[in-house]
């Protein structure tokens, strides 16, 4: 935390105002997150159990396997990417709602999705829909530098704010913008994950992968497929994942479903 000041009229009460002010920061910080001694508050110890179980649970027992992606889930805080809502609620199995009729997908989802990219750092992939920014933090925690893309201008302002506040600021590239087009100028990518239904694949996400790089999105309008395609050297692979329920991707995909 810094301080600016005005000098008062002697070094006196300067030292007095100040020492003041400390105190009414450290009685303020009683209860925030961390100790004076760096180990960890109940909170936090609750937090991180809330966590480990999120990974045992929600995703180690339903099948995700890739080591890169559960430690991932243990290590990016969920609850500061839904600010608004109590933090024990954050590691739900269950989406959560982040504002703008937009939503914070279920942890299962999130772990699929960065495991289905099947990337290996150093990675490099495009995001679609930065949402509440956590997707964007687990792909940087396991390794690779992610650019993403938001329709919804306040939700990619506060999830900038909340990505530089978490240590993600050098690894995720953002800007607001209409993602049907991706973000040629970083092409090709590794991976990329599309966080919004499209009643169609976008053709431009599709021409933006490299040779073996895998496109994951959910596909259709009210009864919805998450689907992998994979780039070949002769074209590209489909493959029909599970059922699922996302918000819609909008934007020049609805026109250009017309």
């Amino acid at each position: 935390m810094s301080l600016e000041m005005r000098r008062p009229g002697g070094g006196r009460g300067l030292r007095r105002a100040l020492w003041s002010l400390l105190l009414l920061v450290a009685q303020a910080c009683g209860g925030c997150e961390g100790s004076a001694d760096g180990r960890a508050t109940p909170q936090e110890e609750d937090l991180a159990g809330r966590r480990e179980k999120m990974v045992e649970l929600q995703l180690a027992s339903r099948g995700i396997r890739n080591d890169r992606v559960l430690a991932a889930m243990r290590n990016v805080l969920r609850h500061r990417y839904v600010p608004d809502l109590d933090p024990s609620r954050a590691y739900d199995d269950r989406p959560q709602s982040i504002g703008e009729g937009q939503t914070i997908s279920q942890p299962y989802i999130v772990a699929l999705m960065s495991e289905l990219a099947q990337v290996e750092p150093p990675c490099k992939v495009l995001e679609i829909g930065t949402g509440s920014g956590y997707q964007a933090a687990v792909l940087a925690e396991m390794g690779c530098s992610v650019y993403s893309i938001e329709l919804i201008e306040p939700l990619g302002v506060r999830a900038r704010r909340i990505l530089d506040a978490e240590g993600y600021g050098d690894r995720v590239h953002s800007r607001i913008g209409d993602g049907y087009a991706g973000w040629p100028e970083f092409a090709p990518f590794d991976a990329v994950l599309v966080t919004a239904a499209a009643p169609r694949v976008p053709q431009p996400l599709l021409d933006q992968l490299r040779v073996g790089g895998r496109l994951v999105i959910p596909v259709g309008d009210h009864w919805q497929k998450l689907e992998v395609h994979t780039r070949r050297e002769d074209g590209f692979e489909r493959e029909t994942i599970i059922d699922v329920r996302f918000v819609p991707m909008k934007g020049e995909v609805r026109e250009a479903q017309k």
